[in-house]
């Protein structure tokens, strides 16, 4: 299963399906489900069989019809935005050894992090500060070097389950952090720092979770400035893992993302400027594209 969330201007968030080529949008709530949070929680918690709901909901004319194609062109008047309304974001570090090793200066931080028995994980974004398909990411204005950083992002269910996988660009100014780590906050949490989308996909659909190849492409007026990829193959740490360090002493909301750190590395020199078109892909999950704004 496919899920995305759409909004007219001024209305709600509605959950959407993607099958092939087409969108299924709730016209109206059906058995409690309004939204992708809705409908994950109720598969996670009270075993919903999605099948017969999507069958029920059909019949009850709960459903519109549309084009995936119009829709991710922006060409309905319902647009796509975040896939689903998280609760938190969180974020995972040094998971991949390109980062750890992209990242160190002579500190030995990050790789005492790299091979550590406890991850990196820090607090990421709240749903204001993060971007749905098509939607603009932030480079703050008071850094120089501000990067993509392109990532598998998973849905965490209340007891700690994997109920999707998404793509996420950890936006990051990379030059405050490295000037000092205790400034990583900064680094990390600002307005637009967080793109994911732009659907969630169930692990039933996906997969093996750690044969996924993303790629990251940097576009500046037309031209590629740009272009990285990785495979979660090439992860240190496995998805339960770092949920399971998640969870210790933290009881996170169902539904709460967490990015499970980055492989592609954008290299120095060679930062985010206004005006620059990123996409994420991967096959599995699809086309991420946000624009670089200044805020």
């Amino acid at each position: 299963m496919k899920c995305l969330q759409v909004a007219a201007a001024g209305g709600p968030v509605r959950l959407g399906l993607l099958e092939g080529a087409r969108v299924r949008v709730l016209a109206k709530p059906h058995d409690g489900v309004a939204t992708t949070l809705d409908l994950l929680v109720a598969v996670d918690e009270r075993g919903l069989d999605t099948v017969s709901w999507t069958r029920a909901a059909q019949s009850a004319g709960a459903f519109e019809e549309m084009s995936w194609a119009d829709l991710a062109a922006g060409r309905q008047p319902s647009k796509l935005t975040v896939p689903l309304t998280p609760p938190e974001v969180w974020g995972a570090g040094v998971t991949y050894k390109r980062s750890a090793d992209f990242r160190e200066e002579g500190s030995g931080i990050y790789d005492k992090v790299y091979e550590a028995e406890r991850p990196e994980l820090f607090f990421k974004a709240s749903a204001a500060r993060c971007a749905g398909p098509g939607q603009p990411i932030g480079r703050r204005r008071d850094s120089s070097f501000t990067a993509s950083e392109p990532e598998v992002a998973v849905v965490v269910g209340r007891r700690g389950s994997i109920l999707g996988f998404t793509l996420a660009n950890d936006v990051s100014a990379w030059d405050i952090e490295r000037e000092n780590p205790l400034y990583l906050p900064q680094s990390k949490i600002y307005q637009g720092c967080f793109a994911f989308g732009p659907v969630i996909v169930t692990p039933d659909e996906v997969g093996d979770p750690y044969a996924l190849d993303v790629r990251c492409r940097v576009e500046r007026s037309g031209r590629e400035v740009f272009a990285g990829s990785a495979s979660t193959s090439q992860l240190k740490r496995r998805f339960p893992e770092l949920i399971q360090w998640l969870l210790r002493s933290n009881d996170v909301p169902a539904g709460t993302v967490l990015s499970t750190g980055t492989g592609i590395i954008q290299p120095l020199g060679s930062g985010l400027e206004e005006g620059d078109v990123v996409t994420i892909s991967c096959p599995q999950i699809g086309d991420l594209h946000n624009a670089v704004v200044l805020v």
